[in-house]
């Protein structure tokens, strides 16, 4: 049997409630509805599914709730295999609740209740250092305090394991942060919070890429929804294209392309293929509803790969 990428992933875990409608919102305005599904969502937590479906030895790092929702979420991370020996629970804090707009083209709006998620803190990462430190790869991003994800990534950086980082939601981020992730993968908002370059175009996208290169990023991953990725490295930058797919739902499309992307990397493919890879489980992310119930298996994306 081949050895399965061992993959810490460390950060959120929600329940989402998600309403879909034929177009959002605007402050003030009731829009009718029609479907309406709660499903397990979590930016932590659908990249942790998204590896553990995917083949990969995933143990998932978080904080939840001593309530349904968080009894829920455990008992979800144990069928999709995940090792769960440092998944926690608070006692005074709920468990984490996203309430999620989506409309008829698949754009969405996402309201996150932090609860127990705001609890994960250095210590709970101490407790869980052996996890960090014997992985192939290590998987964050900024649903949980950033004293907690600086913590995370300090520990894994002095072990020499790669990092990925999805700073998300967007945020301005330490240099000293930045100069220890070895992937740093945000949208287009996200980039030019980090970097003040609007990312309106390829040109616009591969200028942000560098400049999170030169605040010390080892390689930088921009994605740009339908058109795919623009991979900025310090020896190439290029724009690799995604899959044409139609959408349903966008809402864990990142976190799906960020859990492809750590898979194939901590399975030994290069840069450029784990970008391929990782729009390809993006792409089949969004033809589903919800966040961790979109998350294709691996025999899913084969055979799109095959088809595609």
């Amino acid at each position: 049997m081949m050895r399965r990428p061992k993959i810490t992933v460390i950060g959120s875990s929600n329940t989402d409630l998600v309403a879909k409608a034929p177009k959002l919102p605007a402050p003030g305005e009731t829009v009718l509805g029609s479907e309406f599904i709660i499903a397990p969502g979590g930016k932590g937590a659908n990249q942790a599914v998204a590896v553990a479906r995917l083949g990969g030895d995933v143990t998932f790092v978080a904080k939840l709730g001593m309530d349904d929702f968080g009894d829920q979420a455990l008992e979800n991370f144990k069928r999709d295999g995940i090792r769960t020996d440092f998944i926690f629970r608070d006692e005074e804090a709920p468990s984490g609740v996203a309430l999620i707009f989506v409309d008829d083209g698949g754009e969405n709006m996402i309201v996150a209740a932090q609860g127990a998620n705001a609890r994960l803190l250095p210590a709970d990462i101490d407790a869980a250092r052996d996890a960090i430190e014997g992985a192939d790869m290590v998987v964050l991003q900024l649903e949980t305090p950033m004293e907690t994800v600086e913590h995370a990534v300090a520990i894994a950086a002095d072990k020499g394991v790669p990092v990925v980082l999805d700073p998300a939601p967007g945020r301005k981020l330490d240099a000293n942060l930045i100069r220890r992730i070895d992937y740093l993968k945000p949208n287009e908002t996200e980039a030019e919070i980090l970097t003040g370059t609007r990312v309106t175009d390829d040109a616009t996208a591969r200028k942000a890429g560098e400049k999170l290169l030169g605040f010390g990023a080892g390689n930088a991953i921009v994605t740009l929804g339908k058109r795919g990725a623009m991979l900025v490295t310090p020896d190439e930058s290029c724009l690799i294209p995604t899959f044409d797919t139609v959408a349903i739902d966008a809402t864990a499309a990142g976190d799906a392309f960020t859990g492809g992307m750590a898979y194939a990397l901590a399975d030994g493919r290069e840069l450029r293929d784990a970008v391929t890879f990782a729009n390809a489980v993006a792409s089949l992310a969004v033809t589903k509803m919800g966040a961790q119930p979109s998350m294709p298996t691996r025999d899913e994306l084969e055979k799109f790969l095959v088809m595609n």
